[in-house]
């Protein structure tokens, strides 16, 4: 059994901890609430304008306007496709030569298995495409934060870009850097598809990582058998999907990195209560120690004053 010394120094330790854990998640839970209001604000205008776009592409003559009038690098590449497809398609190597791969993470560590999700969905993403048929030399990894860039690097991995910035402070400059970048490359066939993988804030308990497709946009609400909406359109529909496409474009990597950073303060606000409730539990724990093996002192020399009285 430890002496009193060293379980009251523990004790000591412990409360310096909690102190610790208890500033993190009240610093968390404020920065949570700050991105929550940014998420508020953001995320139904990009999903309106999303929708707006969806509806405007709906009439036959906008679609061959956009192909002709839109059309990228000499070839009619457009980042926006009007099928059906799935959001988390993974891509054949016959089909897409060159795809870039974003994934989100945080900057440091403390937030239970929030980097440990986002990497293992990484790496489903590329053992996905090395099944079929890519090799690391034909994916750009654009890292955002500093835990997915040092993990890229111990699995033999190449970064193309680290992005820490973006991931620590989510800014809508940055964002938009990001976005033209991405929409440039795909817009001169340098790559053929763009997947973001990072962490959705669903729930404070619940922040499940995601695969989804960036370019080309899937306009998913799209539906062939609807009537177009009757949009009344000025100056002109050209000039107004040149116009919004590249919005609706820099809003989805924005609001991505928002999701993530809310989801990234969330976990940290439940590590960090956990292991003030942890250091709670152990200072009771200790603190029941530390009086029994006191009380067991004091009836200790109690016996021995009284044996010495008789002797």
């Amino acid at each position: 059994m430890a002496s009193l010394k060293e379980i009251k120094n523990r004790i000591a330790s412990v409360k310096n901890t909690l102190k610790i854990t208890s500033a993190m998640k009240m610093v968390a839970s404020a920065k949570l609430h700050k991105t929550q209001s940014a998420i508020g604000n953001k995320l139904p205008y990009e999903q309106k304008l999303h929708k707006m776009l969806s509806g405007m592409l709906q009439d036959d003559d906008l679609q061959k306007a956009l192909q002709s009038e839109l059309g990228f690098g000499g070839n009619d590449r457009s980042p926006v496709t009007l099928q059906d497809t799935s959001i988390d398609a993974i891509p054949d190597k016959e089909d897409v030569s060159r795809v870039a791969v974003v994934v989100f993470s945080s900057n440091s560590s403390l937030i239970g298995a929030f980097n440990a999700n986002v990497i293992k969905k990484f790496n489903e993403a590329m053992r996905l495409l090395a099944g079929n048929g890519y090799t690391p030399e034909d994916i750009d990894i654009y890292a955002v934060g500093r835990k997915i860039a040092e993990s890229v690097k111990r699995d033999g991995y190449r970064s193309y870009k680290e992005l820490p910035d973006l991931s620590d402070k989510p800014d809508y400059e940055k964002a938009s850097g990001l976005a033209y970048e991405l929409v440039e490359r795909f817009s001169s066939g340098e790559v053929g598809q763009v997947i973001l993988i990072y962490n959705h804030f669903a729930s404070m308990s619940s922040q499940p990582s995601v695969r989804e497709n960036y370019l080309p946009l899937a306009l998913n609400d799209y539906n062939e058998s609807a009537e177009p909406v009757d949009y009344i359109l000025e100056p002109d529909p050209i000039s107004l999907v040149k116009d919004l496409l590249p919005l609706v474009l820099t809003l989805k990597i924005y609001t991505v990195a928002l999701d993530a950073s809310a989801a990234e303060h969330a976990a940290r606000t439940v590590a960090m209560q956990v292991a003030s409730d942890n250091a709670t539990d152990l200072i009771s724990e200790l603190t029941l120690l530390y009086n029994k093996g006191r009380q067991q002192a004091i009836t200790a020399e109690i016996l021995d004053l009284v044996g010495g009285m008789q002797d």
